[in-house]
């Protein structure tokens, strides 16, 4: 696959922003554009998502590290939050403590992890972070006293974010503003500062010198520079933002367990997000997160839909059957990586 090449922060492309600009429009006013409650939480999930996804882009598009950790650092933040406001109580002090214990925590295992394990090749610290995050999942499972084990731990949020709590006594464009609205909102808000300061990193020297590791890592370390310290700053900056990713996912889910958080199917889901998207843009997580989300949600329906216009006809009703989505998300996937090396961003940048 060829390499990406090195971003600015404007998108470099009337169609890409265009298309960044109805997925924030959507998002920002999804509440009042799309009714039900599946779609808030679609909408919530990709938010939370793009924030994972983009500090994932971090490491794999700007750096060339490839690490399987990342859901450890997901859950971390899920668990903080969570095991904090079931402990303490539904205060927002519980919420800050939680989330301050994950950081640290998270920066903490990423820095442990970087040091021992990035002067390695590449396949090595894979493998390493794989075995760190198969370790931390098989123990959130086994403490059942502190996590909940396998069914995981349900809280409560402070009370500002409680669905049953109404703020205004009249509903707005036929939306009543609850607890649910404003929970919603926070997880949109602290995903966009998340995402803007991101950009701001990569755009930045140190971003810059990441790239250029990402490049040739013995030039760079010609040049002066200490890759392996370079490396290790990122892994923990990524770690501690998947960490508030898993704090927003929690607060959203008001549920945190390793199904949830440390399932090596978001592993997965995170790396198909990058790719699709674009490797070495941030925006590229953008589009990848609302993509793949989307089409987990609801691709399933459509092939129902599909399959029921097509009765009686040979073979596609059986083809078209809901049954077989998870096939033609993987048909998807191929066909986005033949048509779209470079990912969509990289398409829409050359047109």
């Amino acid at each position: 696959m060829p390499r990406p090449t090195a971003t600015r922060r404007e998108p470099q492309s009337r169609v890409l922003a265009v298309a960044l600009g109805v997925i924030f429009v959507g998002l920002a006013f999804a509440p009042f554009l799309f009714s039900g409650a599946q779609s808030l939480n679609v909408a919530a999930k990709i938010c939370y998502f793009v924030v994972l996804a983009a500090s994932y882009d971090l490491l794999l598009g700007y750096t060339g590290i490839v690490s399987f950790a990342h859901t450890m650092f997901f859950g971390i933040g899920g668990y903080g939050a969570g095991l904090a406001l079931y402990a303490i109580g539904p205060t927002w002090g519980a919420l800050l403590a939680g989330t301050a214990a994950g950081v640290a925590l998270a920066a903490a295992l990423a820095l442990v992890i970087g040091l021992f394990s990035l002067r390695v090749r590449a396949i090595f610290f894979a493998m390493i972070t794989l075995a760190v995050a198969s370790a931390f999942a098989i123990l959130a499972s086994q403490l059942s006293w502190l996590t909940g084990g396998e069914d995981g731990r349900t809280f409560r949020v402070p009370e500002l974010l409680r669905p049953g709590t109404s703020l205004l006594q009249t509903s707005v464009l036929g939306v009543a503003i609850n607890g649910r609205i404003v929970t919603y909102y926070l997880v949109f808000a602290a995903s966009l500062l998340l995402f803007l300061a991101m950009l701001r990193v990569v755009n930045s020297p140190f971003g810059r010198v990441l790239q250029a590791i990402r490049e040739n890592e013995f030039r760079a370390e010609a040049l002066g520079y200490r890759t392996v310290l370079y490396r290790s700053i990122v892994n923990c900056l990524s770690a501690a933002v998947a960490t508030l990713a898993g704090v927003l996912a929690a607060l959203w889910l008001r549920y945190t367990g390793p199904a949830v958080t440390l399932s090596f199917d978001i592993m997965l889901d995170i790396l198909l997000m990058v790719v699709i998207g674009g490797m070495g843009t941030l925006y590229g997580a953008v589009l990848g997160a609302t993509i793949l989300i989307l089409a987990e949600s609801y691709l399933q329906g459509l092939l129902g839909a599909a399959s029921k216009a097509t009765e009686g006809m040979p073979l596609l009703p059986d083809l078209l059957n809901p049954d077989r989505w998870l096939l033609w998300l993987g048909i998807l996937f191929i066909l986005s990586v033949y048509f779209f090396p470079l990912g969509i961003v990289g398409k829409l940048r050359g047109m």
